[in-house]
């Protein structure tokens, strides 16, 4: 049976849940991975009303829509990040900025994704895609020199802070995926095992495979999936294209905006950047990813109207099952 295509609802929070509903079920998308922002689903709200969820599910029915996952990457920026500061003053929930007092952001940030896990068991799906936040992503240069200690901490205070998390995942039988992403605890291949070692890879914590984050860092995304196999809980479809090698576009794009050319890498719509799709679709069989392919359409130099759809078609048709026996079979003279 084919994976379901789905439409990560993130970029598209600014629209009514109803309106981003029809435009997937127009496009032909076969579900969502709604974010929790906006009005596409609001976690107090799903444990307060026993109607909230039933309205939720009425209104994906209407357009012969599924879901298969929640997201909230947001709030669980900031359970570890350090420091804490307007940037999440404007991404974040009044309830969970309060004062902005930082450590009180933190502890309402935890409390809010045990609250996610609660609200996705409560809908019906598995698996919940979001950040964790990092205390030490600033301490990514190097300089001042970084004592090991201090690193050693950082992952540590991930573990305290996400084990407590995931203990209520683990009793409401959710799983967090974990999307592998700059300025997050886990954001290339060796912090990602750091990261998995220092909560004991425990099966509550996974992975959101996101290829769009590993070409710009010179990563391969096949071999991630590969060497990650049992821990792929979810998988995102987002592109980016490289265009250092001017002399003056770096990989760290020099504080320019999306879409500014003299920036070393972007964003763009899946199939118009460099990530091998087709090798990492065949990867993903091998491994027997049976889960939803969401597409998270980003791409600040295209029409997302137009973007969308044609992302759609382009993973459909690369998103082949893999094949029930081997070519060579038929070559075979034993019969049983």
């Amino acid at each position: 049976m084919a994976r379901p295509i789905t439409l990560f609802t993130g970029q598209w929070a600014d629209l009514p849940f109803d309106e981003v509903c029809r435009l997937a079920s127009e496009w032909g998308y076969d579900g969502l991975e709604i974010a929790c922002w906006g009005d596409h689903f609001e976690v107090d709200r799903a444990l307060a009303d026993d109607s909230y969820v039933d309205r939720k599910r009425e209104t994906l029915a209407k357009h012969n829509l599924k879901v298969f996952a929640i997201s909230n990457h947001l709030v669980g920026q900031a359970v570890c990040d350090h420091p804490i500061d307007e940037r999440h003053q404007d991404i974040l929930p009044a309830r969970i900025w309060g004062d902005g007092e930082p450590e009180g952001v933190r502890r309402r940030a935890a409390e809010e994704i045990k609250d996610t896990a609660r609200a996705a068991a409560r809908l019906g799906v598995d698996t919940v895609v979001g950040f964790t936040g990092s205390s030490i992503w600033h301490t990514l240069a190097m300089f001042p020199p970084v004592p090991p200690a201090m690193i050693e901490r950082g992952y540590a205070d991930f573990a305290d802070r996400w084990n407590p998390i995931l203990d209520v995942f683990d009793e409401v039988g959710v799983r967090f995926a974990h999307e592998v992403h700059p300025s997050e605890i886990a954001y290339d291949y060796w912090t990602t095992k750091r990261a998995l070692e220092a909560v004991g890879h425990r099966p509550a914590f996974g992975l959101n495979w996101d290829p769009s984050h590993f070409v710009w860092q010179d990563l391969d995304p096949v071999n991630f999936i590969l060497d990650f196999a049992d821990r792929i809980y979810h998988v995102d479809c987002k592109d980016a294209k490289v265009r250092t090698g001017d002399g003056r576009r770096g990989r760290l794009s020099s504080h320019l905006p999306w879409a500014d050319l003299r920036r070393g890498w972007d964003f763009v719509s899946t199939g118009h950047g460099d990530v091998p799709w087709e090798d990492c679709f065949r990867a993903l069989n091998a491994i027997g990813y049976a889960g939803p392919i969401s597409i998270e359409w980003e791409d600040a130099g295209m029409d997302r109207l137009v973007g969308a759809p044609e992302a759609l078609q382009f993973v459909r048709r690369l998103a082949f099952d893999a094949p029930a026996a081997a070519f060579d079979a038929a070559f075979s003279s034993s019969r049983d």
